[in-house]
């Protein structure tokens, strides 16, 4: 129940940023975290694998809006971009359904490593205008490099200071207290309450009112009078990239535990939740390596101490 609980209140403001950061906006997240941790828990193939939108995947996505919003407008971009996630779910099922997952575990860790390391430093330079003060640039990460000078030539400094704050919190947070309480959760309560307690919240930018309605259905529709194989090929890659996270992912999950996954099964599982998270409107996931980390060590400690079981680890 704890380990629940703790990854739950973890995956918040990750999926809300990630929804931000994608362009489709905070709800976006906040449900796919819901569904995709949900549904691939349900019906894949891993005991301990916590799954919501995760880096790569809103990398690809957000050039996946970016595209399609440039070429077919609003309402309709947004619309095609869901469908890519649907198919990419498609196509993951029929991955795990023909088992193919054991190839995932075939790559080289220098490819790995490369491909993670370069997530990451795309999701470092996305984050330069929040940090800064300023909205989301348009453009891509060649339009944000483009316009760093004007960012930098006003900044809001409070910002700056509690972004830098949280991230010395994180660089420098005692390992003794990890074991009791997570770093990420220790900074999202402190920080949270630092800025309700300035005078007017000194400027800094919320994110705001969320609409907890319920999300909208998506029918998948296919731009026939278009470009339509680029959303076959934009899914297929998707499903690629989300496989690969997941099954990494769960490799880890398993040393941890000394547990071993169903990789096909889990493919079946991720590609049944970004189906629906295509149909449901929301952030496509994967198995996410930065949830399992932030509660694994307090998870082990409280399994140990007999105050939870590893049944509780689901979500």
């Amino acid at each position: 129940m704890y380990g629940g609980l703790v990854a739950a209140i973890v995956s918040i403001p990750i999926a809300l940023t990630f929804g931000v950061a994608s362009g489709a906006g905070p709800e976006a997240g906040l449900y796919g975290a819901v569904i995709i941790g949900l549904v691939a828990t349900l019906f894949g193939g891993s005991k301990t694998l916590i799954s919501e939108p995760t880096g790569p995947m809103t990398v690809f996505m957000t050039a996946v809006f970016a595209s399609n919003i440039a070429e077919y407008g609003l309402h309709s971009g947004i619309t095609y971009s869901f469908t890519i996630v649907f198919f990419a779910g498609a196509i993951q099922i029929l991955l795990g359904y023909f088992k193919l997952g054991r190839y995932f575990r075939l790559m080289p860790y220098s490819v790995i490593s490369g491909f993670m390391s370069g997530i990451a430093l795309i999701l470092i330079v996305m984050q330069l205008p929040a940090f800064l003060g300023h909205d989301a640039v348009k453009g891509g990460i060649i339009g944000l490099i483009k316009k760093l000078p004007e960012l930098l030539s006003y900044v809001n400094y409070w910002e700056l200071v509690i972004g830098l704050s949280a991230l010395l919190v994180f660089l420098f947070y005692p390992k003794s207290w990890q074991r009791r309480f997570p770093s990420q959760l220790a900074v999202l309560i402190f920080f949270s309450f630092l800025v309700y307690l300035l005078p007017g919240n000194a400027g800094i930018r919320l994110i705001g009112a969320i609409d907890l309605g319920w999300p909208n259905f998506n029918l998948p529709v296919i731009p026939l009078d278009h470009n339509w194989s680029s959303v076959f090929l934009d899914a297929f890659l998707l499903a690629l990239l989300g496989s690969i996270d997941t099954i990494l992912t769960a490799l880890i999950a398993d040393s941890l535990t000394r547990e071993e996954h169903n990789s096909n099964r889990e493919l079946m599982g991720q590609g049944l939740a970004n189906l629906t998270a295509g149909l449901l409107g929301t952030l496509p996931g994967a198995g996410a390596t930065m949830v399992r980390w932030s509660i694994y060590v307090p998870v082990r400690e409280a399994v140990g101490r007999g105050l939870c079981d590893r049944s509780f680890w689901l979500f």
